[in-house]
């Protein structure tokens, strides 16, 4: 059973159609994630989930239940825009969320160490949010949001203002929170990230889903037969069987075979002319390269 449905939800405000009957299903214990360009309609879908707002149409399921208002005490949700009170003391402000989302003031105080010192932020505790750095009270928002132990964890732009080695400690947070089973809703610009930690995604554009499924899959199925080859020697001045040659540099060529032809063809005829092949991959396009492509109306199809 999924975690999270949505089943053609669709969100009008006036005129502007923000969530175009969106669908799709995300699945415990994995890293979903929610692509798009600015005004696509993520933040939107995000609230009706969250059931800051409600669809005008269509379905949304939590653990197999039609969502209300009890349910998001079940998440946790780490906003792009994020709200801590400068003026309060870090151990003060999360033990006052914590306790918000149901945790005694005991068991919130221990969890809140426990998160704290993980984050190697103890000695933060008495002070005020506002004497930390902004990646620093990004942590801190980074705790609260899990504090609470949410089965479904939705991050938007989870990484802002962090510098590598913090953005390093909340990535492996959200991988030891997946592999305990918490699913994971990520929203980001940062295609790279996209590639590295997310299962399946999800691209929506001007309130549409345009594009859905796993991470791997997609690639495979944007690829453009492209196949890279580092070898010594002379490649030889033609080619045969259709296959190109898209470029050629410090002994690093790309060439493209038909599409019915296997790689094994290429190597053949390389070292059939006498290179010798030291390394050779196929070259598959990045999600960003997909994102652009599918977001400008370019089919790599």
């Amino acid at each position: 059973m999924s975690i999270l449905r949505l089943d053609k939800v669709t969100k009008r405000y006036r005129d502007h159609l923000a969530v175009d009957e969106v669908s799709f299903e995300v699945q415990p214990g994995t890293i979903f994630g929610m692509l798009g360009p600015n005004g696509a309609g993520k933040t939107s879908t995000i609230r009706i989930i969250t059931t800051i707002t409600g669809p005008d149409s269509g379905q949304v399921y939590f653990r197999g239940e039609h969502l209300n208002k009890t349910h998001p005490s079940q998440m946790g949700y780490l906003p792009e825009e994020r709200g801590l009170y400068k003026k309060m003391k870090v151990g003060e402000h999360l033990l006052y969320l914590a306790q918000l989302k149901g945790l005694s003031r005991q068991e919130a105080d221990k969890k809140c160490k426990i998160m704290l010192d993980r984050f190697e932020a103890l000695e933060w505790w008495n002070k005020k949010v506002e004497e930390l750095s902004k990646g620093m009270q990004q942590k801190i928002q980074f705790i609260a949001t899990i504090v609470h132990d949410p089965v479904l964890l939705i991050l938007d732009e989870p990484f802002t203002g962090l510098d590598p080695i913090n953005s390093n400690m909340i990535q492996d947070e959200i991988f030891r929170l997946r592999d305990k089973g918490v699913s994971i809703l990520f929203s980001t610009h940062r295609m790279e990230q996209v590639e590295e930690m997310c299962e399946n995604i999800i691209l929506i554009n001007k309130g549409k889903n345009i594009l859905m499924g796993n991470v791997k899959e997609i690639r495979n199925r944007f690829k453009e037969h492209l196949f890279q080859v580092s070898y010594k020697g002379d490649l030889p001045s033609s080619f045969s069987g259709g296959l190109e040659l898209v470029r050629n540099e410090d002994h690093t060529a790309t060439f493209r075979i038909p599409d019915q032809d296997t790689p094994n063809h290429l190597l053949q005829f390389l070292m059939g002319s006498g290179c010798e092949i030291q390394s050779f991959h196929e070259i598959l396009p990045t999600i960003n390269e997909i994102f652009i492509s599918q977001v400008k109306g370019i089919s790599h199809e």
